[in-house]
């Protein structure tokens, strides 16, 4: 079953409208959606290296743009979206305490997300209810996805057959390390708060 998932996704990354996919998983993942875009971003560099830039440009425009996204949630409907989230990870009563330590931090908090496998949809949602400054935001957003994305692309550009053969022997094991460190990520995120 996984291999079967793995062909498909090599077959679709080659498919007409895989950027307009790459860019809505982006955009939700930084919102909302707990699987990252890098499901999408390495199998279509892989299928089509020459396009390895581009395919990081329209990732990172999709994550910053779902980025601000998840920041307008946690500005505009605190109450009505971003209360229950943090409610779902059982740290409500935390949070004005958070927010002070946010703010003095922002920047630095929004870059650290922006380039690991942190929850990202998390941070924008609490920089918006922090209401950190939205220029600031922005820039981190941007220089810290497009960091990792473009990072990513430029190692599987130069690297490209090499890791596609290392991905297709390990599988199961990336597989399985990569659904570690997202759970890892949200248990990090219950366990900080």
């Amino acid at each position: 079953m996984l291999r079967s998932a793995y062909d498909w996704t090599m077959s679709f990354a080659a498919h007409k409208n895989a950027m307009w996919a790459l860019f809505l998983v982006a955009f939700i993942e930084s919102s909302f959606f707990p699987i990252p875009p890098d499901i999408l971003l390495v199998p279509m560099i892989l299928a089509c290296r020459e396009k390895a830039w581009k395919i990081a440009a329209v990732c990172t425009l999709g994550s910053v743009l779902g980025g601000i996204a998840g920041y307008g949630i946690g500005f505009f409907l605190y109450e009505q979206v971003g209360l229950p989230l943090l409610d779902f990870y059982g740290k409500t009563a935390k949070f004005a305490e958070f927010q002070t330590m946010y703010n003095e931090w922002g920047a630095w908090v929004v870059a650290m997300a922006g380039l690991t496998p942190f929850p990202y949809k998390v941070i924008t949602i609490a920089s918006g209810v922090t209401a950190l400054d939205l220029g600031t935001f922005i820039v981190a957003s941007v220089l810290s996805r497009g960091a990792r994305f473009f990072l990513e692309a430029a190692l599987l550009w130069y690297f490209g057959n090499p890791i596609r053969d290392f991905i297709e022997k390990y599988l199961g094991w990336l597989v399985t390390i990569g659904f570690v460190v997202l759970f890892g990520g949200f248990l990090l995120v219950k366990y900080m708060f």
